[in-house]
């Protein structure tokens, strides 16, 4: 892969990564409830997710994505699905978290599960390697290519949410975010209730 193609690889995978939406939420939620390696955990399991995304583009998922719309809607659906209940349980979480540290406890077992699902689910990285990840992909490419696309965007995503989980995990940001996880958990809900109901509205409207 020529250095061009892959540094432009590299910037949309980048751009993807730093985007706000629930994996930026996740992320910062379980280091809130569970310090530094909690946070990275879910950062690293997302990148697994992004990566079996990628794997798919790079087999051909776009082009399975156009024959078969009603699995990308069924598919679509199911992530918008998952979000909402996210959502709803980060708005319980509420201001009980404020008083109760170990309401919002969370473990790397917990954080690792949803790292992955989270990627799974979210409807914006389905769109996001069909209609740009593929443009990378031709049918003549060779499979040290497709690695390269992988590993790329796995890697991209992963560097970014544990320096995400890192940086929040700092003593004094992560007292601070703890004294206002009621309005960060709501706030969380909101978005991803938000997301959930905006992906469906786009399908149907």
């Amino acid at each position: 892969m020529p250095i061009s193609l892959w540094l432009s690889l590299a910037a949309i995978c980048a751009a993807g990564a730093m985007s706000p939406g629930p994996s930026l939420a996740l992320v910062l939620r379980h280091t809130l409830g569970g310090g530094r390696a909690p946070g990275v955990v879910a950062g690293l399991f997302h990148a697994l997710g992004v990566g079996f995304y990628a794997l798919l583009t790079v087999l051909g998922l776009g082009a399975l994505m156009a024959r078969f719309p009603l699995l990308f809607e069924g598919v679509t659906v199911a992530g918008a699905g998952y979000l909402a209940w996210l959502g709803v349980k980060a708005l319980r979480a509420g201001r009980a978290a404020a008083f109760d540290p170990q309401t919002a406890a969370t473990t790397r077992r917990q954080a690792a599960r949803e790292g992955v699902l989270v990627a799974l689910a979210n409807p914006k990285l389905i769109l996001f390697f069909i209609a740009l990840l593929s443009q990378f992909v031709h049918p003549e490419m060779s499979a040290a290519a497709r690695a390269i696309i992988v590993a790329t965007a796995m890697i991209i995503d992963g560097a970014w949410y544990v320096l995400v989980a890192v940086a929040l995990s700092q003593s004094r940001v992560l007292e601070w975010l703890r004294l206002r996880s009621h309005w960060i958990n709501r706030a969380t809900g909101v978005i991803l209730i938000g997301l959930a109901l905006r992906v469906v509205w786009g399908l149907w409207a």
